[in-house]
């Protein structure tokens, strides 16, 4: 009976979609309501709490001193992880991270890193001796759609109010994480010839295929990541890279200028 119910639900959606409607009212280029906190974690040097409609993420970062890579011995080291917690969703289970969860942090990861985010030489303490390795912890907390855009603003907004803790480790005094650029990834999904935005859950499991685009301030792209096997013609790339850089700007604005 589940099954049949699902099944049905699918349809009804897929249908809307296909009509240039969705389940909750919201336009093709209309994002669910966001909600962002900062320092919400005491012990971390840097911390951020996004909400996207029903989607929560936490986001933790963590700076130690370690040994740079042998051909970037002046750079300091960025390290991101994202976990789907159990709790998040009962699709969830505890052990190894899934390959999903992987494909998620790499798509953050390469964001903040093709973006040029951080002034990574600013984090090198002694060249070819010692760096700071910063840790960006993702924890997705509920799934309702649309994980990799909350996990990418959480990520940079938890970098923009991030404290190095030199005093700690002796090196001299706290500063802020010096930050050069503000990327931020929007999802968008294909349903037939249509493009809409930060995809739901229940959207993201009828729609053919997502793509999500990360840019910079200066509406350049930082990075690409599709999903799905049906593919995009050029023409919708083109759309999708404008719709993004679009909705990226506002989000860019109203949320994390304010951290500046």
């Amino acid at each position: 009976m589940s099954e049949v119910i699902a099944t049905l639900k699918k349809d009804y959606i897929y249908n809307l979609m296909i009509k240039g409607k969705r389940q909750d009212g919201r336009g093709f280029k209309d994002f669910r309501d966001i909600k962002l906190e900062t320092n919400v974690i005491p012990k971390a040097e840097g911390s951020a709490k996004v909400t996207l409609g029903d989607t929560q993420v936490l986001v933790g970062v963590k700076l130690q001193p370690g040994t740079p890579f042998p051909d970037s011995q002046d750079e300091g080291v960025i390290i991101t992880n994202l976990e789907l917690n159990p709790i998040a969703s009962p699709e969830f289970e505890p052990g190894p991270p899934r390959e999903e969860a992987i494909e998620m942090a790499r798509v953050v990861d390469r964001g903040i890193r093709e973006s040029g985010a951080i002034d990574i030489k600013k984090l090198c303490i002694s060249v070819g001796e010692s760096v700071w390795i910063a840790y960006i912890d993702v924890h997705v907390l509920n799934d309702d759609g649309n994980i990799i855009d909350a996990s990418s603003l959480a990520a940079i907004a938890a970098l923009m109010t991030t404290i190095v803790p030199n005093e700690q480790h002796g090196i001299g005094a706290d500063v802020p994480l010096a930050m050069k650029e503000m990327p931020v990834g929007v999802t968008l999904a294909k349903i037939g010839s249509k493009l809409m935005v930060d995809p739901s859950l229940d959207e993201g499991a009828v729609c053919e295929t997502k793509l999500t685009v990360v840019s910079s301030s200066d509406g350049s792209v930082a990075g690409m990541q599709k999903m799905g096997t049906v593919p995009f013609t050029e023409a919708e790339v083109l759309e999708a890279i404008d719709m993004a850089c679009e909705k990226a700007a506002e989000i860019r604005k109203l949320y994390l200028e304010a951290l500046v």
